[in-house]
């Protein structure tokens, strides 16, 4: 017996047709009745409940530097002589991984009776091999709780091959999944990730600001103390994590760029302005994943590092499970890159902002404009980019465009100097936020707009 499914291209969206064998149709068959049941819709739906955004990174190069655009291909590194200073991620070397196990760690934000992992080969140019996946609940550091790890299996098999463009959905695993609790996923990558010129899928760059774990040779998933010989900040192949939940409960998706992905926030702390959304949530009581969209560099209109918001909606917005409400806070890349160049105008931008508005009504969500912050001081702060901000902000104030707006400008500017930060809020770049900052977003968000 046989059973037909689809992976669909994160490049276009183009259905994949996947043959998968008598394993799974012999996992269906050892299911309860009330597991189908919940299967195939019940009282329970899967929900995202942490989510990064892949991007195209070659291994051995800098974190932050994207392939060439005109090839799309890696060339191979060339070692650069230690200079003994201490070197920001974003221009550190990526990890080249061979034959070794990734040890990953991701803060959930609701929680649930079972998870399934999303595997993601976004920008690969040729198959991307799984040896063998796992997920357990974090202990400390790279341990796990023993008893709570489980293998991840692909149609009830251990292993799996990604196509070029697709993603793969783990089969569920039976795991209780506290809200707001760190798991650990391992996944053993039997290659060589620079044996190819085809990029590699990794959320990396300023933002991530999370400790992952890299073992020596060999596959070490599931173990409960990890051999570490090196840790990253990126997360590798990595698109979401699920878990079920009431049929009720939906997901906040935050698009957005390196503001949204918390650049400058302290390392392993989860001070992100959408993990601080998470635990306000969850403190009043209302159950919603929170699913981080942002990445450094995104514009809204055109690609930088990574591709630009509107191309991208349809992957980090409409994709994952459970999406109910958005919130966009883009557009100030596309202001600062400009610098004195008159394009894009702020008309420009706002059609952009019109786009993704019609997109996510065009599928029944509830979208939310969060105004541009303040960036004077920032090495592409101009008076012409600032004009734009403030158009772009009156628009999103004022038009009647989103469902709701959430106005981060007012939470963060100095009411001195309202072009600029508040003191006590900018980490020194002008531009992000610190911890405190960060908090001061997510305080700003009436709660109510997420309450049924």
């Amino acid at each position: 017996m046989t059973l037909w499914t689809r992976a669909y291209s994160q490049r276009d969206g183009a259905p994949i047709i996947i043959m998968v064998g008598a394993a799974l149709v012999t996992t269906l068959l050892l299911l309860s009745p009330s597991a189908l049941a919940q299967e195939e819709g019940g009282s329970e739906a899967w929900v995202g409940t942490w989510a990064a955004v892949p991007v195209a990174r070659c291994p051995g190069r800098p974190a932050g530097q994207a392939p060439p655009a005109d090839t799309r291909q890696c060339q191979p590194a060339e070692a650069e002589p230690p200079s003994g200073e201490p070197i920001p991620f974003s221009r550190a070397p990526l990890p080249v991984l061979r034959d070794q196990t990734v040890r990953q760690i991701v803060r959930v934000s609701i929680g649930g009776a079972s998870v399934r992992v999303v595997l993601t080969n976004a920008y690969g140019t040729v198959p991307l091999m799984i040896g063998a996946a796992h997920v357990a609940l974090r202990e400390e550091d790279g341990a796990v709780v023993k008893a709570s790890a489980r293998p991840l299996t692909f149609g009830g098999r251990p292993t799996a091959t990604i196509p070029p463009g697709a993603v793969m959905v783990s089969d569920p695993v039976a795991l209780a999944v506290p809200a707001l609790a760190d798991l650990a996923i391992d996944v053993y990558l039997p290659g060589n990730t620079s044996a190819t010129p085809s990029p590699i899928t990794v959320h990396a760059g300023t933002g991530g600001l999370q400790s992952n774990y890299i073992s020596p040779t060999g596959d070490h998933t599931g173990a409960e103390i990890l051999p570490v010989m090196t840790t990253t900040q990126a997360w590798f192949f990595l698109a979401r994590v699920e878990v079920r939940a009431p049929a009720d409960v939906g997901a906040i998706v935050t698009l957005g760029d390196s503001i949204t992905d918390g650049s400058q926030s302290t390392p392993d702390t989860n001070s992100r302005w959408p993990d601080q959304l998470a635990r306000r949530l969850l403190a009043d009581d209302i159950a919603m994943g929170v699913l981080n969209a942002g990445f450094s560099g995104n514009r809204v209109l055109s690609d930088g590092s990574n591709v630009n918001a509107l191309a991208r909606f349809d992957r980090d917005v409409l994709a994952p499970a459970g999406v109910t409400h958005v919130i966009v806070l883009d557009g100030i890349n596309d202001i600062g890159s400009a610098g004195e160049d008159p394009m894009p105008t702020a008309a420009d931008i706002i059609e952009g902002h019109r786009q993704l508005v019609e997109r996510a009504h065009a599928y029944g969500l509830k979208i939310y404009g969060a105004t541009l912050t303040p960036f004077e001081g920032a090495r592409y702060w101009t008076e012409q980019g600032e004009a734009k901000r403030q158009a772009v902000n009156e628009w999103i104030r004022n038009s009647g465009a989103y469902d709701a707006v959430l106005d981060f400008d007012a939470a963060l500017r100095d009411p001195n100097d309202p072009t600029r930060v508040l003191p006590q809020y900018d980490p020194g770049d002008h531009l992000h936020a610190n911890d405190a900052g960060y908090r001061a977003m997510a305080d700003s968000i009436d709660l109510s707009l997420f309450k049924h």
